[in-house]
Parts: C-alpha cells; structure tokens; sequence
C-alpha cells in the first residue's frame, strides 16, 4: 500500500469480521443459555407452589377432620377425590370440605375445593369454592395403619415436582 493511500487491506477486514462473528456468537449462546434457564426455573417453580398449595390444604383439612371419604361418590356429578366432614364443637355447625379434580389440556386436572357449612337445623350457611392448585399430573390419598399419606404430582412446562405427606389426623377424643 502506498503512504498517500489510506484504508484497510482484504485481510484486516476479513479477520475484523471472524471476530465480531465470534464475539457475536459467543454472547448469542450465552443470552439463550440464561433464557432456557430461566424458563426451566420458572417452570419448576410454579410446579413446586402447585404440590405445596394442595399439600397444605389437604393437610389443614386432614387435621380438621372427623371423618375421611377417600374416592368418588357415584350419587354426584363431580368426580370426588376426597371429601372431610366435621363438626364445629361451639355452634354444633357441620363443616365439609369436598375436593374434586376437574380434566384441563393436556391429560392435566385442576383441584378443586369447595366448603359447604350447614348450620344444626341442617340449612346451608356457608358455601364457598377454590381453586387450589392446577396442572396435577396425579394425585392419591390413602390411609395406612392410623396415617394418611398423601401423593401428589405436578407439571410446568418440562418440570414436575413430587412430594409425599405424611399426615398423622387428630385423635378423636
């Protein structure tokens, strides 16, 4: 290159541009890696707050109990998955707590809680539904010796999340 001439050659240019390109590729996969991670933690999150959600309120209502009705009850509509009954000691109110699991996309089900209150002529004075947790894979109740052990699976996403409880009920007396 002549002095007076002023510029890049090919080479500098070439060799320029093969290292923004890899630059720009290294920060390429680096943003892909942190946005895949974040999805999967997302994911597992909302799984995990999902299987505790219904763990906490099955266990609450375990606890409350008198009477535990595991299944369906083939006289209802709904597709029971477990159903508490008590009585509150002070006004003699019956309290019951029915639990059903209801089909969303994907072979996934949503939990369901409803408590209904009757007072003690027997007239509802309370009903009130919620939603506890939703994309339950599986879920089962059952009783071995005097302990409840409850099972529930769920799914975000590609995550899903277990737990097992270990729900010892009140003594009845």
């Amino acid at each position: 290159m002549k002095q007076s001439e002023k510029g890049f050659t090919i080479v500098e240019v070439v060799v320029t541009i093969c290292i923004v390109a890899l630059i720009g590729g290294a920060a390429s996969m680096g943003i892909f890696q942190v946005v895949k991670g974040t999805e999967r933690s997302n994911d597992h999150m909302t799984a995990t707050r999902q299987v505790q959600n219904a763990g906490y309120w099955i266990s609450h209502d375990t606890h409350m109990a008198q009477t535990v009705i595991t299944g369906d009850d083939p006289e209802t509509i709904e597709k029971e998955f477990v159903t508490f009954k008590w009585t509150f000691w002070e006004s003699g109110d019956v309290h019951t707590i029915v639990y059903t699991l209801e089909d969303v996309s994907g072979g996934l089900k949503k939990l369901k809680r409803q408590h209904l209150i009757h007072n003690i002529a027997g007239e509802e004075i309370g009903n009130e539904t919620t939603f506890v947790a939703q994309n339950i894979d599986s879920a089962s109740l059952s009783k071995q010796a005097s302990i409840w052990k409850l099972t529930i699976q769920t799914r975000s996403g590609t995550e899903t999340e277990t737990r097992e409880y270990t729900i010892i009920p009140r003594s009845s007396s």
